[in-house]
């Protein structure tokens, strides 16, 4: 059985969930835990979506405009979805998942412009976590990707274990048309997947690199048809091999001196 939250006011103590016709109260910070545990699906802060796919959690970028944008609230939000997932203890990896149309297409980029000093590096500080926490986290991260895959979008791309894209999804880093450079770890990470002229040629260039040539590259590990992604993901996120090395090998080859 499927069903939609939504999250508590912060007021409230606590949240009566109705799972599988079982009426059971749950304290505020254990919601989306009881959701997942009961089949469910937990909409965030309306923000992201989290699902439960056999052993595997999925988080979906929102709709919106089609394009999704990490904002300040969203890279927020993801943050707290991951404390989530890795304290509910019920999963074996974690896809984090384009919607409909798009993966994230970078910054938002009237944050980025509206912000100078202090506020800026507080910013770059909430990428570069975010994207450190992935690169480090304890179940196998992977990214299933379409149409667009760009600027932080990619960083954080990167710093997932392993990629999973559609034949349609295009990556790159635009900043340099906008005379702006990643800042999320994508000048350490991209060269370790690509080698370091490649790695120059994006983000010097800003040019869009197609799903064929991303996979010879090494960008992505896996092409797919969009049906099949989620489940492509999945499948690669419960592999035996990614399982085992998870706290430490894949940790320690992949994330070495970030």
């Amino acid at each position: 059985m499927f069903v939609a939250l939504r999250p508590p006011r912060r007021a409230e103590r606590s949240l009566v969930l109705r799972l599988a016709g079982t009426s059971k109260t749950w304290r505020r910070g254990s919601a989306r835990h009881a959701a997942l545990k009961g089949g469910a699906t937990w909409l965030g802060g309306f923000l992201m979506q989290l699902d439960s796919h056999n052993s595997v959690a999925v988080l979906t970028f929102p709709s919106g405009n089609g394009y999704p944008r990490l904002s300040k609230s969203l890279l927020k939000e993801l943050e707290d979805l991951l404390d989530d997932v890795q304290g509910a203890g019920l999963f074996r990896g974690i896809v984090i998942a384009a919607n409909s149309k798009s993966f994230a297409t970078g910054a938002e980029v009237e944050e980025v412009m509206g912000q100078e000093g202090y506020s800026s590096a507080l910013f770059a500080g909430l990428g570069q976590s975010v994207c450190h926490r992935i690169a480090h986290y304890p179940l196998p991260f992977v990214a299933a990707m379409r149409g667009f895959c760009l600027g932080g979008g990619l960083d954080l791309a990167l710093a997932c274990h392993a990629r999973v894209a559609t034949y349609d999804a295009a990556f790159g880093h635009p900043g340099a048309s906008l005379g702006l450079i990643t800042g999320w770890g994508g000048t350490q990470r991209l060269p370790r997947w690509i080698g370091r002229s490649a790695a120059l040629q994006m983000l010097l260039t800003g040019e869009r690199i197609p799903a064929s040539q991303a996979l010879t590259m090494g960008l992505v590990d896996e092409l797919t048809d969009s049906r099949d992604l989620i489940d492509a993901a999945v499948r690669r996120a419960e592999r035996p091999r990614m399982t085992l090395l998870r706290v430490g090998t894949l940790k320690d080859i992949h994330t070495r001196a970030v």
